[in-house]
């Protein structure tokens, strides 16, 4: 299994259910190769990269306070396994320009991102890096959810014309689906840094009490003696997801029959949110503290990722007849 994340800010509860909660239960069952995508941030924020570094080693201490284990799991960093970048390439070599031309987020960020020039050759390549991420590993499975299967796919089509040329290389990668449930921004919509509406892992309890104040509550809801709706209210999405099963059923009647207020309920939304982070806050902080640590786990980590991805060059290089020890 391969999964990486860019390194472009603090990671939020969109990032841990969306990904890092799937990552730390995929350990059990797979051989996991979990890294932070610096050369990805790097399509996008190429201008002023001056916190790329900062943002990779924090985002590897939030992996491994949440339950990351580097003895089960190979934690590296992208830019120290510079075969990535030797795959990737390869890879430009045969892949169609129209086939990145016509990649649903290119097109998308290209019409929405104002504040950055994505038209690059380095954000038009991201789908090949990305396939050169898990190809370089020889990638069986790559965890997503439903809703994200059509990334891989252009992925699959490298790796089926990279064999079609140079014969079966690589396996072809699969979608590993894994439950990623909706996280909300504190305004409705998806969870963000890019919105500005993120809960970050690493908030301290005053930071999470204020955002929660300021919390898109239940639209139809006008007063405080009307019933409320749950299932609509941007509140309970968040009592879903970190609340205990018995808060969330008393939630739910006070609410419908308007025995609780919307005032009330994000008070008591920002303490279980304190209470569920606390211990990735406490861990992050500790491992923070230490980071001559955290640097070692990175560094053998990726020692232990170019093993790997040594192995697979030399398969490429005879495939590709770039193996000069055979011209010897």
């Amino acid at each position: 299994v391969l999964s990486g994340m860019r390194a472009t800010g603090k990671l939020h509860l969109g990032h841990y259910f969306g990904a890092i909660k799937n990552w730390v239960d995929l350990q059990d069952r797979y051989q996991c190769y979990y890294f932070s995508a610096d050369w990805h941030a790097l399509t996008s924020d190429y201008a002023d990269p001056s916190s790329v570094a900062t943002w990779s080693v924090e985002a590897v201490a939030d992996w491994l306070a949440a339950g990351i284990d580097p003895e089960r799991s190979v934690i590296f960093i992208q830019s120290l396994v510079p075969e990535h970048a030797e795959l990737q390439l390869l890879l430009s070599m045969l892949t169609p320009l129209g086939w990145l031309e016509r990649v649903p987020t290119y097109k998308e960020q290209i019409r929405e991102v104002k504040n950055k020039d994505l038209a690059t050759y380095g954000f038009l390549g991201y789908p090949v890096l990305q396939t050169a991420d898990i190809l370089t590993y020889r990638g069986d499975f790559v965890p997503v959810g439903e809703d994200q299967a059509s990334h891989l796919e252009l992925s699959r089509e490298i790796t089926r014309r990279f064999n079609s040329f140079y014969g079966e290389v690589f396996p072809e990668p699969k979608a590993l689906f894994t439950p990623t449930p909706r996280v909300p921004g504190v305004d409705g919509r998806k969870m963000s840094k890019s919105y500005d509406n993120a809960i970050n892992l690493s908030d301290p309890p005053e930071t999470i009490r204020q955002k929660c104040s300021g919390m898109f509550t239940d639209p139809k809801r006008l007063r405080r003696n009307d019933p409320g709706h749950p299932e609509t209210c941007n509140l309970f999405q968040f009592h879903r997801l970190v609340s205990p099963q018995e808060t969330q059923d008393r939630v739910e009647t006070e609410c419908r029959l308007a025995q609780i207020g919307c005032v009330d309920d994000k008070k008591l939304l920002a303490e279980q949110l304190i209470e569920f982070l606390a211990p990735i806050r406490e861990k992050r902080e500790e491992i923070l503290a230490h980071r001559d640590t955290l640097m070692d786990i990175l560094y053998e980590g990726s020692r232990r990722a170019r093993e790997r991805a040594v192995e697979t060059m030399e398969l490429v290089r005879a495939a590709v007849s770039l193996d000069y020890r055979r011209q010897v």
